[in-house]
């Protein structure tokens, strides 16, 4: 369950989130950053989570907008979700994006 209230670490997918986000060397979950909108229309936000989950990247995604309210009305976020990941990782998440942008290709 995702929470909209700018407390990232709120959400806890799968119960591991918060255990496989990487750590400052204060021990504090390291700063998200966003790595890419994705509309939801044809699963392209699900498939990218996947991807980079099955590569070891940690990933937070939110609804953007009133997209939670579409959320539960018709499956999907109408508006897109924002993908969040950890900012020491965020090199290697654009580089998984790009090499899946040119497959499609």
């Amino acid at each position: 369950m995702e929470e909209k209230s700018g407390n990232f670490w709120a959400v806890n997918r799968l119960g591991s989130l918060v255990e496989h986000w990487p750590k400052n060397s204060a021990g504090e979950p390291e700063e998200p950053v966003l790595l890419c909108h994705c509309e939801c229309l044809d699963m392209s936000d699900r498939m990218r989570i996947n991807m980079l989950e099955a590569y070891g990247i940690p990933c937070v995604c939110r609804d953007s907008g009133n997209g939670a309210f579409g959320r539960v009305v018709l499956g999907i976020s109408g508006e897109g979700v924002d993908i969040f990941v950890p900012k020491s990782l965020l090199e290697d998440a654009l580089a998984l994006s790009e090499e899946e942008y040119h497959e499609e290709l």
